[in-house]
């Protein structure tokens, strides 16, 4: 879906400079085509909640010369331009977040441009851009590393050596050992 200034206007609420808002947001998308302009609740560090804009989607990072995405969420408050977006980092499930110098444990972005932010000197282009050399630098996210299936148990089973018993009605049945090496113990004997 694409998203022109008139269709951003139109999002806003009347407590936004709504021309101003719109550009700033239209400007941004331009450059930034994986990110989305939507109306939703933010809940601030109190809990308290209020609905803002928002820029959801990801941003291109170059790190080790390879390109990724890492994915984000600015809030803009009513008094935007006025004041610095908030932003998170907003890893997915296949990603963990990687709390440092410019970002908090809770993905909160923490950037010098954000907190000497100037309206008039400082926007939304410009602030993204500066997330991405600053993210290619000290990434803010890595992938989860998942752990290869666990092949001991199994391996296990193939080393340990089982033994053939005979029931008392004369039938034979196989017994592995279990690994704990305690006896096993079986109740009912299977015939071969």
């Amino acid at each position: 879906m694409s998203f022109n200034e008139s269709k951003i206007k139109k999002m806003l609420p009347k407590t936004y400079l709504r021309k101003q808002v719109a550009q700033e947001i239209s400007i941004a998308l331009t450059h930034f085509q994986f990110l989305v302009p939507v109306m939703d609740k933010h809940v601030y560090n109190d809990g308290t909640s209020k609905d803002l804009m928002s820029l959801i989607g990801t941003i291109p990072i170059k790190c080790q010369d390879k390109t990724y995405n890492i994915p984000v969420c600015l809030w803009l408050e009513e008094s935007f331009p006025q004041t610095a977006p908030i932003c998170y980092i907003r890893p997915t499930r296949e990603m963990m977040l990687l709390k440092g110098k410019f970002v908090s444990s809770n993905g909160e972005v923490r950037l010098p441009y954000l907190e000497e932010w100037k309206h008039g000197e400082c926007d939304l282009v410009s602030l993204l851009q500066v997330m991405c050399v600053i993210f290619g630098d000290f990434p803010p996210v890595c992938m989860k590393q998942y752990p290869e299936p666990e092949q001991t148990s199994c391996w296990l089973q193939f080393q340990r050596q089982p033994q053939v018993l005979s029931g008392s009605d004369g039938s034979m049945y196989l017994c592995l050992p279990r690994e704990d090496d305690q006896p096993f113990q079986q109740e009912h004997e299977t015939t071969c």
